[in-house]
C-alpha cells in the first residue's frame, strides 16, 4: 500500500455508555431486592395491619355504647314528655270499678282531658285526693332500690304511687241535675232517666238517695261497682259529693295490662244520649 495513502480508521471497540442506566456497554438488569430487605419491608406491614386491628376493636366497642345511651337517653325524654303533656300510668288498687276495671289493671289516663279536650258524661277520670276521700297512705317503705324505682316512676315508666287519687266515672257536668232515683229505680240526669249498662250486674244495686245540682267547675262522679264504691254519694256533707275539674288528672283511655285485659275504656254515649243540655 502506498505511504500516502490514507488509512480507514477501524471502528472503536470501546463500548458505547449507556445513557439510561450508567453501565457502560451492559444491558440493563432488573434489581432483584435481597431477602434482607424484602424482609424489612414486609414485617414493619404485618406489625401495622395487627395494632390497626387492636386499635378498632375498642373503637367499634365505644362507638356500640354511644349508640345504645343515646338510644336510652332518647327514649327516657320521650317517656317524660309523653307522661308529661299526654298520657300518665296509673294502677287500680280498689274494686270501687268492677267489672270495667279490676283490681290492680294497669291503665294510661289521657291528660289532654278536662283541657284542651272537654270531659263527657261516661268519662272514666282519675283525680286527685284533695279532699280526704281517702284514708291516708301508708308511709313508702325505702328499699336498695328504691332510686330505680322512683326514677322509672319519673319519667312515666311505672305507676305514681306517691299521691292519693280516685277513679270514677262522670254522670254529672257542670249545671247537671243529678237523681235517684225515679219510680223506676234509675238515675236521672236533667230529668231523663240513664240505663247504666256499665254498672256491675253481679249485684243489685242499693237504691241510695240524692237530688244534687252540679256547680260550675265540679263534676259530680260514681263508681260502677256501686255497692263498693265510696263515690260523690259517700260524701255529700264535703263539698257536696263534687269533684273540682282543677283536681280531674285526665280521662282514663286504656288498660295497659295485664296482657289479656289491653283494651280501650268506653264513655258509654248511647247512655247518654237523649239526656238534654243542663243550666
Amino acid at each position: 500500500m502506498p505511504e500516502n495513502q490514507a488509512r480507514t480508521p477501524e471502528p472503536s471497540r470501546e463500548p458505547a455508555e449507556d445513557e439510561a442506566t450508567g453501565n457502560a456497554g451492559a444491558a440493563p438488569r432488573p434489581r432483584t431486592p435481597d431477602a434482607d430487605s424484602t424482609a424489612e419491608a414486609q414485617v414493619p406491614g404485618r406489625r401495622s395491619a395487627a395494632s390497626k386491628t387492636d386499635d378498632e376493636r375498642p373503637s367499634q366497642i365505644f362507638v356500640w355504647l354511644k349508640e345504645v345511651a343515646t338510644v336510652v337517653v332518647i327514649a327516657v325524654v320521650l317517656s317524660f314528655l309523653i307522661k308529661t303533656f299526654l298520657f300518665r300510668a296509673f294502677y287500680i288498687p280498689s274494686e270501687s270499678m268492677v267489672n270495667t276495671l279490676d283490681v290492680n289493671d294497669r291503665i294510661f289516663v289521657n291528660l289532654l282531658v278536662p283541657e284542651p279536650f272537654a270531659l263527657s258524661r261516661g268519662d272514666v277520670v282519675v283525680f286527685r285526693d284533695t279532699q280526704g276521700w281517702l284514708a291516708a297512705a301508708p308511709e313508702k317503705q325505702q328499699g336498695p332500690f328504691t332510686w330505680v324505682q322512683d326514677g322509672l316512676t319519673f319519667v312515666g315508666l311505672l305507676p305514681d304511687s306517691s299521691e292519693q287519687h280516685l277513679v270514677k266515672r262522670v254522670i254529672g257536668l257542670p249545671g247537671d241535675h243529678v237523681l235517684c232515683c225515679d219510680d223506676a229505680g234509675k238515675i236521672t240526669v236533667n230529668g231523663s232517666p240513664i240505663d247504666e249498662t256499665y254498672v256491675n250486674t253481679a249485684e243489685e244495686p242499693q237504691i241510695r238517695d240524692f237530688d244534687v245540682v252540679v256547680p260550675e267547675g265540679k263534676v259530680w262522679v260514681m263508681g260502677d261497682n256501686r255497692n263498693h264504691s265510696a263515690d260523690s254519694r259517700s260524701h255529700l256533707d264535703a263539698n257536696g259529693g263534687f269533684v273540682d275539674l282543677v283536681d280531674v288528672e285526665g280521662k282514663a283511655a286504656v288498660i295497659a295490662w295485664p296482657l289479656n285485659r289491653i283494651s280501650v275504656l268506653e264513655n258509654y254515649p248511647d247512655v247518654f244520649r237523649n239526656v238534654p243540655a243542663g243550666e
